[in-house]
């Protein structure tokens, strides 16, 4: 029997060939050898009876699997805008050029890969990487050199200095969430005393929705999946975190992770549940063990496992499972695709998870901020909640700052708070933009900075990145543009096509060939990837090229050519071989253009 035979054998057995954890199984042979070896394939595909082509569909899907072997040390550079502002890129060339490696290639020994990565949630603390699996942030040459001596010795990296892995919460404003504490437990023995109708009823009066984005209110989520028929329900955290610029949800899983788990037990004692899920993004692998050894001491405990508190048949389990780099598993049904052991391609909507979820059964899937705040709502009660916020956006919210500020972190305010005070708090000044929510989020001007964060005005899902008036924001653009293009799951047409045809436009401005016909070809894309895309991500995909166009229309005008129209390709030098067969090289053998 060979090694990996064994290897295989011991996953399977160990988890009953269950076909839905065929992802984590790719995830677990990936971290053992660096690539997933065709014979591990092969045996996945006899014992779990899955056509072999789908295996490899999967593993070509999720960006942290591969059929190459990456090497002993498998390097990302985050690549996030906010790296490329602290100087990500002369870092990555200054390790590949000294460990005599090209960039997404493995070493001719097969000893290690250098690549880029989408953003990595370390937007604060850049510029960041990881290597194999484990995050070092603040990167500089001193500890650029460093890496290089640890590499080519072959040190092992949980052998590395740990100071290259110390990652701060750097949480600089505080308000109800951050600041008030509940004992461990305390919020599932207030559903064993109110019971499910009680709880919920406080959730409602709340006023708590969703902190992933979307807003929708959390109690009447939670009563649509308890009261739907079903053999099974389910409790679900999506800590795929993969947002360019968020960082929120690390710092809560960090340490509030005990609220994240009672906010879920909590869920499972009103909606029926006895399992639920921590979908973990596979930039946070780092965080497993101690979310592992958390759950347990939970269970130690009775608060999680059977008769949790010493009730009858109140029983839940936690299990964390890890995502492998897919943005768009962040979208609620992508990532119960993902749960499954598939590609997280977007189901049809409706049927919705509330009704049908995972294994199509009812299930509740909430952000990590959510399931924090449902808990502290749980023990200090709906008019503690209400007494933030505004009316239709109660409560607070945290915020991920990045960019150009003195101070970057983790904020709370309460929601309503203006643009104009964030930046002042972060020590933002000569501020030309704010990138808010994302990539996928809305470019505020200056003009625009009075206007408040909440669900009425500008909501985001935590996501605040700051550029000043230094800053080219085609670079911006670019960035996101090219994100968008790299996590497009490609189910769908305008997302697919649509978004790579804007690349093309976009680079055509940056290189100064475009013309207004293109930014007019540019406008028109966008508008029909935003009616027609499949899902939330081919939908709001275009929003940084509209945002700009519309609001900072000199960062395109000053680059176009003084022409209606260019060819997207090159005439003259098409006309090359003509030129050199008749030869003729003279005036009347070119084509020229006035700029």
């Amino acid at each position: 029997m060979t090694e990996i035979r064994r290897f295989v054998d011991g996953l399977l057995s160990y988890n009953n060939d269950t076909p839905g954890l065929l992802l984590q199984h790719l995830c677990n042979i990936q971290h053992q050898y660096s690539h997933i070896p065709e014979e591990a394939i092969k045996l996945l595909s006899e014992r779990l009876h899955i056509p072999r082509v789908e295996i490899i569909s999967i593993v070509y899907f999720y960006a942290f699997l591969h059929m190459q072997d990456r090497g002993d040390f498998d390097i990302r550079f985050s690549d996030n805008i906010t790296d490329r502002m602290l100087g990500n890129i002369p870092l990555l060339e200054s390790l590949c050029k000294k460990l005599g490696v090209e960039p997404g290639e493995p070493r001719a020994d097969g000893k290690v890969t250098v690549d880029l990565t989408s953003c990595t949630g370390l937007c604060d603390q850049g510029p960041a990487l990881l290597v194999n699996g484990m995050a070092v942030s603040r990167l500089d040459e001193d500890r650029i050199h460093k890496m290089v001596g640890l590499i080519e010795a072959g040190v092992p990296v949980n052998k590395w200095p740990k100071k290259f892995f110390v990652i701060e919460d750097n949480i600089q404003r505080r308000d109800k969430l951050l600041d008030d504490v509940i004992t461990r437990g305390s919020a599932i023995e207030a559903f064993a005393v109110r019971g499910s109708d009680g709880l919920l009823e406080a959730i409602d009066q709340s006023g708590l929705r969703g902190r992933g984005g979307a807003g929708f209110k959390t109690a009447t989520k939670w009563r649509f999946c308890r009261d739907a028929p079903g053999e099974e329900h389910y409790v679900i955290c999506n800590a795929d975190e993969g947002e360019p610029g968020t960082f929120k949800d690390r710092i809560l899983l960090n340490s509030y992770a005990n609220v994240v788990f009672e906010g879920m037990t909590m869920c499972a004692g009103i909606i029926g549940a006895k399992k639920g899920f921590l979908y973990l993004r596979g930039e946070y692998l780092y965080m497993r063990t101690a979310l592992e050894e958390l759950l347990q001491d939970r269970r130690n405990a009775g608060l999680l496992g059977k008769n949790i508190l010493g009730r009858e048949g109140f029983d839940f389990d936690i299990d964390i499972h890890m995502g492998a780099g897919a943005y768009i598993c962040g979208e609620e049904s992508a990532l119960i695709e993902s749960l499954e052991g598939k590609r997280g391609i977007p189901r049809n909507r409706p049927p919705f998870p509330v009704t049908h979820g995972y294994m199509n059964q009812p299930s509740v899937v909430n952000n990590v901020e959510t399931f924090v705040a449902a808990a502290r709502i749980a023990v200090f009660g709906a008019d503690w909640f209400r007494s933030a916020g505004t009316d239709q956006s109660c409560g607070t919210k945290l915020l991920s700052i990045s960019g150009d500020c003195s101070r970057p972190g983790i904020y709370e305010y309460p929601y309503g708070v203006s643009i104009r005070q964030v930046l002042e708090d972060c020590g933002a000044e000569d501020t030309q933009a704010v990138q808010v929510s994302g990539a996928a989020g809305h470019t505020v001007p200056p003009q625009e900075f009075y206007r408040s964060i909440a669900f009425e005005d500008v909501p985001t899902g935590g996501s605040f990145m700051i550029f000043n008036q230094q800053r080219d924001l085609l670079e911006m653009v670019q960035n996101f543009n090219h994100f968008f293009c790299h996590e497009s799951c490609g189910f769908c047409t305008p997302c697919r096509i649509g978004g790579t045809l804007m690349r093309d436009l976009l680079n055509k401005v940056i290189v100064g060939h475009a013309t207004s016909y293109d930014l007019n070809e540019m406008e028109k894309i966008g508008r029909l990837m935003q009616k027609t895309a499949h899902c939330g991500l081919g939908a709001t995909a275009p929003n940084p090229v509209l945002d700009t166009m519309e609001k900072f229309p000199g960062i395109y005008s000053k680059r176009l050519l003084n022409r209606s129209y260019e060819p997207a390709f090159d005439l003259d030098a098409a006309l090359e071989v003509s030129r050199h067969i008749t030869g003729r090289d003279d005036e009347g053998a070119h084509i020229r253009y006035e700029r």
